[in-house]
């Protein structure tokens, strides 16, 4: 079984920025889709953006659309999730995860297999 491992949470200021990192030991990132998912105590948990392999395309959510970018570094092995303008309600744990290619659809691009690492958390607070 994958396990990603997320990084680069904190606690920030409203406004400020952040960069979280997705990487796998023993797993090339390159060739799959790749999400980033928050999920709130008590809640659903939602999707940030993904990144498709192929073209690099970009799927964020309406939420964090013009505020965070995500992107990937095959030679790093890494997807990066850049935050900007953060808002308290963005105080969740951030998680990746390898997006299912077999259950995505038109509407959603972002479906992730189930497999969850440990998060990371973001705390926006002054």
């Amino acid at each position: 079984q994958v396990q990603l491992v997320e990084s680069g949470g904190g606690l920030v200021q409203p406004g400020g920025s952040l960069r979280l990192s997705c990487t796998a030991s023993k797993f090339t990132l390159a060739y799959d889709a790749i999400g980033w998912f928050r999920q709130a105590p008590g809640k659903e948990r939602e999707r940030v953006s993904c990144i498709s392999a192929s073209d690099g395309s970009q799927y964020p959510s309406d939420s964090v659309k013009g505020r965070f970018t995500i992107s990937r570094d095959n030679a790093e092995n890494t997807v990066y999730l850049q935050m900007n303008s953060l808002e308290p309600e963005d105080t969740v744990v951030y998680y990746c995860a390898i997006i299912d290619a077999h259950r995505v659809t038109m509407t959603n691009p972002c479906v992730p297999y189930e497999h969850w690492g440990q998060g990371t958390q973001v705390t926006v607070s002054s």
